[in-house]
């Protein structure tokens, strides 16, 4: 019988020794009671504690611990919404015990008072202010947990809205007005684009008229010249105006009809070329010529008897005031 107390004593003394020892991790602390009373809090490391009388109590975890919160609320235009916030909080070092003994559920705590700030902000701003003013929304929550938690030994590190999820109908209808609004940009672009290709297209016509214009009148002036030179040489061998003006024409006149006849891929074209056309042609010219000269010497006596009656008139006039 004795020999068999020895051993259980052995064991019971080798229990209460390892039932004195325990360790604490890092950023954790270990809260210990002696009869249902707080005695000591101990930190990271080796501890020891009265066996059969000390108990660890609970242990608190010191690191920045994060809860994602989804409320679901109304905005001002009516729209319901589905709010993620992200809150980072974390359990002052001096203030383990009252984040132990006083709080007896910290996430349902923090949960309760997000729901009661984003509720009290979201539905006094519109859908597209929710979207903008995002940040002022974490910041109302941040100020709120702030206040309350603190007493209880949680300092609120960060928040954030990670996520806004509208009604499905709502995005689809969003959806719709951007695709909207973005098919109106294009087709303004569109219409600029064309009004400048239009624009530049009338410019460059304008300009290609203009210059062939110019061409034009450089080239009639040119021909010009070259006739009233031909005319000059005439008159210096004793041919007038009008007879060098009559043989010039019939020479450009069998000119063209070389440059057609010339030409491989010019249309059939039916001129007068017999030597009687041509002398009906200087004929006609010349008949022309002497017409026109007869009709400005008939014009120029009309007008001098006009002025010469005009003339009268003013004299009987003047002699009849005296």
């Amino acid at each position: 019988m004795g020999q068999l107390i020895f051993p259980i004593l052995g064991v019971i003394i080798l229990l209460l020794i390892f039932s004195s020892i325990f360790t604490v991790k890092q950023q954790t602390a270990a809260l210990i009671e002696r009869f249902g009373k707080f005695t000591s809090m101990r930190h990271s490391g080796l501890q020891f504690k009265v066996p059969l009388i000390d108990k660890i109590a609970g242990r608190i975890n010191l690191k920045i611990q994060q809860l994602d919160v989804i409320v679901e609320t109304k905005t001002k235009d009516d729209v319901f919404v589905r709010l993620k916030i992200s809150v980072q909080f974390q359990v002052r070092r001096e203030k383990v015990y009252d984040a132990f003994y006083r709080l007896q559920n910290p996430h349902d705590q923090i949960t309760s008072y997000v729901f009661d700030v984003v509720r009290a902000e979201v539905p006094k701003m519109k859908l597209d202010y929710v979207f903008e003013k995002k940040d002022d929304i974490a910041i109302a929550v941040k100020r709120e947990l702030n206040e309350a938690m603190m007493d209880y030994g949680y300092d609120i590190i960060k928040t954030l809205v990670t996520d806004i999820d509208p009604d499905v109908q709502v995005k689809a209808a969003m959806n719709r007005i951007n695709a909207a609004e973005r098919e109106k940009t294009a087709a303004e672009y569109e219409a600029e684009a064309d009004r400048i290709k239009i624009v530049a297209k009338a410019r460059a016509e304008a300009e290609s008229k203009r210059l062939q214009g110019q061409g034009i009148a450089d080239q009639r002036r040119e021909i010009a010249r070259g006739l009233e030179e031909s005319v000059d040489v005439l008159n210096n061998v004793g041919i007038n105006s009008q007879e060098a003006s009559a043989l010039i024409v019939v020479t450009q006149h069998y000119d063209t009809l070389q440059s057609i006849g010339e030409a491989t891929q010019s249309n059939l074209i039916l001129l007068p070329n017999s030597p009687q056309a041509g002398s009906d042609m200087l004929n006609n010219m010349i008949a022309s010529f002497t017409a026109s000269a007869q009709i400005g010497e008939q014009m120029k006596k009309t007008n001098k008897n006009k002025e010469e009656a005009e003339a009268n008139k003013n004299n009987d006039a003047d002699g009849w005031k005296d």
